[in-house]
């Protein structure tokens, strides 16, 4: 007699084995029909499961963590299913769940167009209509490869084959279509209410480019219609703040086949790459650090001895001259060491913070390349601090007040922070890692903020914290990071005398706050759409004349603003007024400066926002009273989405 536990605490005692869809009835009609799956003593089972002893139960609904995941694996099911009935000569080969929906991957003998995704789609919702039952079957490992095979199913019985003979093979049927997998799945297809399929791409068997090329569905699935419109709402916007479209329209950067993953900046970017760097330059003079610049191309000697020859060679671009190897580099922290180790250091010198905006190199392959997002050149706002193992924590978290600081001051206020701990493979003693993850838990308590623990990933040489931000369609970016170093220092050479007079390793700590500079002013151009704040904004003011007359008196208040130490720029085109302020209002520019004859005889100018807003005619004084406050505040503002 099986005693089920609920996550309340209650329990409910049954006289013969049942099954979990009997226990949700059991309990209520409405958590029968919400039911999805299931946590049976902590193992995701289907709805069907019978339990036949003692134990605990979760019902998985829509609103469960694992509900979502559950929904977009089955719809990656009914997509195949469709497409089967659709084209019977297709073959099936796998199909899991991915961020935000699912895919799968076909082998047919013509590519898909976007008619046949649409005639899909519509079989996939006449299928979930249905509301067919989905059973799960399991059969012996050599009898499911043999009947995958008389199915013509190559692909699924070579993945069969695979799995080792004493394993049980776990296949899912609804009408007449049968797949293998794990599950678990919803009961019925009638629970698939929300997807829409979105792409087809191009995908090699097994992700190897030997093998052939298979073609690839993607599709998104959500628990109801509203949350799908919200989640196409958010690709629409976006579509609209790619920031590759974005930074062309605004004349920022580009990028070109000559030199892939390189940004050419033009003025405009510039002034914004330009501001972001004296700011971050500002922050860390305030707090001690030491800005250092060191070289491009460095002897492949130093990179053997600091390991990255062995792991990141394939990554790195190489040169040779008078019989010498050299790599550009890919990273700055053995560069940093040895500025470190010029010269005898002592405790009392540390903590030291040594920071660069580093030029780095990576050979990312070219079709993982995207505007600034993934580049092969980019410059980090990085620095390493060299400290005993007592200093950490205190360092750790006086960093992390610089970082929330300059991520409120960029306008993102929601950050999410992870702690990897010691992963199997590692340097150091058990002791010193204790010490380390103890130091960075410590540190994350005092900010006050909820951190996930990730156990086992992190890095050989130390423990680290991850920042992630959320930007305004909820997309997540990890940038920032700090990651505790026991290893380099010491394989490198590196150490100071310590209080007793004897020899030690100082810890590094290798930490960044934007990550990569390109990657960074990718994000602000999409979190804004273009329209930055004052204090990034390439231009912050526009003066636009109505008539010849007075131009004059418009280059007159550009150079006084100028001359006040703002990026103001004029236009004094033989334009209308309207036109002129159309084009600078698409451009993004924060104020719009008219000057007409009344404001040339009053000394005045009419300002108004980007947005459309009239502020009115104000002396030149009281504008930049205005703006300066607004530099002030940086993005300690929300943007909007219609701005």
């Amino acid at each position: 007699m099986p005693i089920i536990t609920l996550p309340d605490g209650g329990q409910r005692a049954f006289d013969a084995p049942v099954s979990v869809r009997d226990i949700a009835a059991a309990i209520g009609p409405g958590l029968l029909k919400s039911a999805l799956a299931a946590k049976v003593d902590d193992r995701l089972v289907d709805t069907s499961h019978l339990i036949d002893r003692d134990a605990n139960l979760a019902i998985i609904t829509e609103r469960s963590p694992e509900g979502l995941e559950i929904l977009r694996h089955s719809c990656a099911h009914l997509l195949a299913h469709a497409v089967k009935q659709l084209y019977p000569s297709a073959q099936v080969t796998i199909g899991p769940v991915i961020e935000n929906g699912f895919y799968y991957d076909f082998a047919f003998e013509r590519s898909f167009t976007p008619e046949d995704l649409e005639r899909i789609e519509a079989r996939m919702e006449e299928l979930a209509d249905r509301d067919i039952p989905v059973e799960r079957s399991v059969m012996p490992r050599d009898e499911a490869v043999t009947f995958f095979r008389k199915l013509g199913e190559h692909y699924k019985a070579q993945i069969i084959a695979d799995i080792p003979s004493e394993e049980p093979i776990s296949l899912y049927r609804q009408a007449d279509f049968i797949d293998l997998c794990r599950g678990p799945h919803v009961p019925s297809t009638g629970k698939l209410k929300a997807f829409k399929l979105m792409k087809v791409a191009g995908a090699y068997w097994r992700g190897d480019s030997r093998n052939e090329m298979l073609q690839r569905i993607y599709g998104t699935a959500w628990a109801d219609q509203k949350a799908l419109k919200a989640y196409l709402h958010r690709l629409e916007e976006a579509e609209k703040r790619d920031h590759r479209k974005v930074g062309k329209a605004l004349d920022l950067f580009h990028v070109q086949e000559e030199a892939p993953g390189m940004v050419f900046w033009h003025d405009r970017g510039w002034r914004i790459y330009v501001e972001i760097q004296h700011y971050i330059r500002q922050l860390l003079r305030e707090r001690g650090y030491q800005e250092v610049h060191t070289p491009q191309i460095v002897d492949r000697s130093l990179w053997e001895k600091s390991g990255h020859w062995e792991k990141f060679r394939n990554d790195m671009f190489t040169t040779a001259s008078e019989n010498r190897d050299y790599a550009v580099k890919p990273m700055n922290c053995p560069c940093h060491i040895q500025i470190y180790n010029q010269g005898l250091r002592s405790y009392r010198d540390l903590p030291l913070r040594l920071a660069e905006f580093g030029s780095c190199h990576r050979n990312e392959p070219s079709g993982t390349l995207h505007g600034l997002m993934r580049v092969r050149n980019f410059v980090q706002d990085d620095a390493h601090i060299f400290c005993t193992e007592d200093q950490i924590q205190a360092e750790v978290s006086a960093f992390m007040d610089l970082l929330f600081q300059a991520y409120a001051d960029f306008g993102f206020n929601e950050v999410q922070l992870a702690l990897s701990t010691r992963p199997e493979q590692r340097v150091g003693s058990d002791e010193v890692w204790d010490k380390a993850e103890r130091a960075l838990e410590l540190a994350l308590d005092r900010s006050g903020l909820p951190w996930q623990l990730k156990p086992g990933e992190g890095a050989f040489y130390g423990p680290k914290i991850e920042f992630v931000l959320r930007d305004c369609l909820d997309r997540l970016w990890q940038c920032g990071t700090i990651q505790v170093d026991f290893s380099m220092p010491g394989r490198l050479d590196a150490h100071y005398i310590a209080e007793d007079g004897g020899k030690r390793v100082p810890v590094m700590l290798h930490r960044a706050i934007l990550g990569s500079l390109e990657r960074f002013i990718g994000i602000l151009i999409e979190q804004y759409a273009g329209a930055l704040p004052a204090w990034l904004a390439p231009v912050q003011a526009v003066v636009l004349d109505i008539t010849d007359h007075q131009a004059d008196y418009a280059r007159k208040v550009e150079k006084t603003l100028m001359q006040q130490g703002f990026r103001v720029e004029s236009d004094l085109r033989n334009e209308k007024i309207g036109f002129k302020i159309r084009e600078h209002t698409l451009q993004r520019i924060p104020y719009l400066l008219v000057v007409g004859d009344r404001e040339m005889e009053t000394e005045t100018v009419a300002a108004r926002t980007r947005a459309g807003k009239d502020l009115g005619a104000m002396t030149l004084s009281a504008f930049a009273e205005l703006l300066q406050a607004d530099i002030a505040r940086r993005g300690r503002t929300e943007p909007s989405l219609e701005d």
